[in-house]
């Protein structure tokens, strides 16, 4: 059975909580590594089981083509030259029934390298060396006492049976012998890989998909044995050999990595977890992005409801990194959505700061609105906040409450090098937003007196003469700042 995420439905889960019975996925485990890595279930911190790529791998029926071209590859082409030419080109003597013998048994080793390779996860061929290293020939003489065991199987059912129970036990043998190469691939017993109880239970956990993939590998043989039989009825005895020897062994190395798939695709059920280990994908990196844990356990605690968990946890993170617009988007968001006008209030300096940061007008207007009730009466402390906030809200067309937060911005902030830039902002919303024309000359001629000395002093009088011509007031609109 494949599982999605709890969170995160239609991603593949990666990991399971057999204590929450949960299912995270990537998403959810931003911290571990995303191919084999142990996490701790952010729920209850127990270890979690690593799933692999059990629930997102693609079902071997849509990969009939992929299986095809898997030989094709140099590899395997190399392998299959070796053991198939070599032995046409030797000597009919001992030297060459031993060479051929020896490469038999180097296709066979390769064969279930295969197998051992796909299951795994490589959907790439094993390299050719594989084939023909020293290691791993043992395969090779349990593959034969397999063969025994099953031919002994056979003949005892005779002996107690006679025909029927024989053709019984040989139909048990032909319809299990797929799980016969699997069991022994991974196991590398010949006992198991005759064991019923083990060859039944694996059938067993696989389920139905096993006699589809049986059916396909009957039609794969009789299809090799055709194509052979063709080629030694239609072509020179060498060549037939040579076109039935690569059919052959094309065919082999197919039905194997169909089997390594099928072991792939089901190991979940077979109790081991393998990724994908050829394809590319983000690298790991040592160091991992701590803010991405935060993230994951805030969309995770969202989607259960723990709204104070989350909260708390966005309050801690600003303490550490009060300017982090990411956090502060996030309390904004949350605080608005829950209607806690209280700590909209308490964090309102850091919120505004934000949303004047990001020019967000509409959003500057909602939060004094929340805080009206609260404070009827709230002035900013900070002069060029209340200048960043009031062009917010100029620029949104919010023309009075931009106004009343620059109320007496010259008695409040008398030395602040924010005044020039303010009362010239409250010029162009009278004159521009409310047609009060001589209350926003009022205001730059204030400037002009008061501030000989600021960068804007300079261009005071233009706007003077564009107030006295009726003129839409063309101030600094938001390329002005205080470092200008």
């Amino acid at each position: 059975m494949k599982h999605d995420c709890h969170y995160h439905p239609g991603d593949p889960a990666k990991w399971h909580c057999s204590e929450c019975q949960i299912h995270y996925c990537s998403r959810c485990m931003p911290d571990v590594d995303n191919r084999g890595g142990q996490g701790a279930c952010p729920r209850c911190s127990r270890n979690l089981r690593y799933l692999g790529s059990a629930t997102e791998v693609e079902p071997f029926w849509n990969r009939i083509g992929a299986f095809f071209r898997y030989p094709f590859h140099t590899d395997p082409l190399m392998v299959i030259a070796i053991c198939t030419l070599v032995p046409l080109a030797l000597s009919a003597n001992l030297i060459g029934l031993v060479v051929s013998l020896l490469l038999a048994m180097a296709l066979l080793k390769y064969t279930y390298a295969v197998i051992n390779h796909t299951a795994e996860g490589h959907m790439a061929p094993p390299p050719v060396t594989t084939a023909f290293s020293g290691e791993g020939f043992s395969i090779v003489f349990l593959q034969l006492l397999v063969f025994i065991g099953m031919g002994a199987l056979v003949t005892g059912a005779a002996m107690l049976g006679g025909p029927l129970l024989a053709m019984l036990a040989l139909a048990l043998v032909v319809l299990t012998l797929p799980a016969s190469i699997m069991v022994l691939a991974m196991e590398r017993s010949a006992l198991a890989a005759i064991n019923p109880l083990h060859l039944v239970g694996l059938i067993a956990r696989i389920g139905w998909p096993y006699f589809l993939l049986y059916g396909y590998l009957v039609l794969l043989t009789l299809a090799s044995g055709a194509a052979q039989d063709f080629a030694l009825t239609h072509f020179s005895p060498w060549l037939a050999g040579t076109l039935a020897g690569f059919l052959n062994s094309t065919f082999t190395l197919i039905l194997f990595h169909m089997l390594g798939y099928l072991l792939f695709q089901y190991q979940e059920e077979l109790g081991f977890a393998s990724d994908l280990q050829d394809e590319e994908g983000p690298q790991e990196t040592s160091q991992r992005d701590p803010s991405q844990r935060l993230d994951a356990d805030i969309d995770m605690d969202l989607k259960d409801g723990h709204y104070d968990r989350v909260q708390g946890a966005l309050i801690s993170a600003l303490k550490k990194d009060p300017d982090n617009r990411q956090r502060l988007e996030q309390l904004f968001r949350l605080l608005t959505a829950r209607n806690d006008n209280r700590e909209l209030y308490r964090h309102h300096i850091a919120l505004l700061g934000w949303l004047a940061d990001t020019h967000n007008g509409a959003g500057v207007a909602d939060l004094l609105a929340r805080l009206q009730p609260l404070s009827p009466s709230l002035k900013l402390d900070d002069p060029e906040l209340a200048e960043r906030c009031a062009r917010c809200l100029y620029h949104q067309g919010e023309y009075r409450k931009a106004l009343a937060l620059l109320q007496d911005f010259h008695k409040r902030f008398p030395d602040s090098h924010s005044l020039a830039p303010a009362y010239v902002l409250a010029a162009q919303i009278l004159a521009n937003g409310l047609d009060q024309w001589e209350k926003a000359a009022a205001f730059l001629g204030f400037v002009k007196k008061r501030c000989p000395n600021h960068p804007l002093h300079s261009q005071v009088d233009d706007y003077l003469q564009q107030v006295a011509r009726r003129e839409p007031l063309k101030g600094p609109r938001a390329t002005f700042t205080i470092s200008d």
